[in-house]
């Protein structure tokens, strides 16, 4: 246990002190920006899109961090020493994943909080953003290491990365998008439903994927 909380801590100081956990927080805010000057100073019509291109910021964001996940630690022989430490592909890829969502969901909820005024989300609408992301960003973290540990090794793999991953994001932005809009809790719960799924298949995945690429 106190290996895999060492490795969390480990993974979280390098995030946030290489500032790579900032870049997708930078990239919402600039999204968020920008679409507010595209669509003009229509209050109604923000608040119909706002919540919809919130979610869909969020998603692309999740795809900046995806070669930086498992490669450069597969290349300077970080997963061999743990490996001969006892830990297994699986308790890496757990590990692996709770960092990296500690890195990237807190940021990405303080960057919807303040995207939110831009599109005027305000009261029961921002608490179902908000609500529908801390649901999802675990869900999100997990198909980040799933396919940065997929495609780790491959030429072009962030590329390749965020092309295997949008289609496999869509149920998220889905429900994710629809709980604004919907007259009860039926999509958080689906996205609950999709997010536990997605948490609890990713060390297996994500452990397979490296046990063969150090094979």
């Amino acid at each position: 246990m106190n290996s895999i909380v060492s490795i969390i801590w480990r993974d979280v100081r390098q995030s946030y002190g290489s500032g790579g956990t900032w870049l997708p927080m930078i990239f919402y805010l600039s999204a968020a920006t920008l679409f507010p000057f595209a669509v003009g100073p229509d209050h109604q019509l923000l608040l119909q899109t706002g919540g919809g291109i919130l979610w869909i910021a969020a998603l692309l964001a999740t795809l900046l961090p995806l070669d930086r996940l498992i490669q450069p630690d597969l290349e300077n022989g970080v997963y061999d020493q743990m490996i001969v430490r006892g830990l297994s592909d699986e308790m890496i890829a757990a590990a692996r994943l709770v960092s990296h969502w500690l890195s990237f969901g807190p940021p990405l909820l303080l960057a919807a909080f303040l995207a939110s005024g831009l599109m005027g989300l305000e009261g029961p609408s921002l608490g179902i953003l908000l609500a529908s992301l801390a649901i999802a960003t675990p869900a999100l973290a997990g198909l980040a290491v799933m396919i940065a540990a997929l495609t780790a090794g491959l030429k072009g793999a962030s590329v390749l990365g965020g092309l295997l991953m949008v289609p496999l994001a869509i149920p998220l932005l889905i429900f994710g998008a629809g709980s604004l809009s919907a007259q009860n809790n039926s999509a958080l719960l689906f996205l609950a439903a999709i997010s536990l799924l997605l948490v609890a298949i990713t060390p297996f995945t994500a452990g397979a994927a490296l046990r063969a690429v150090r094979e």
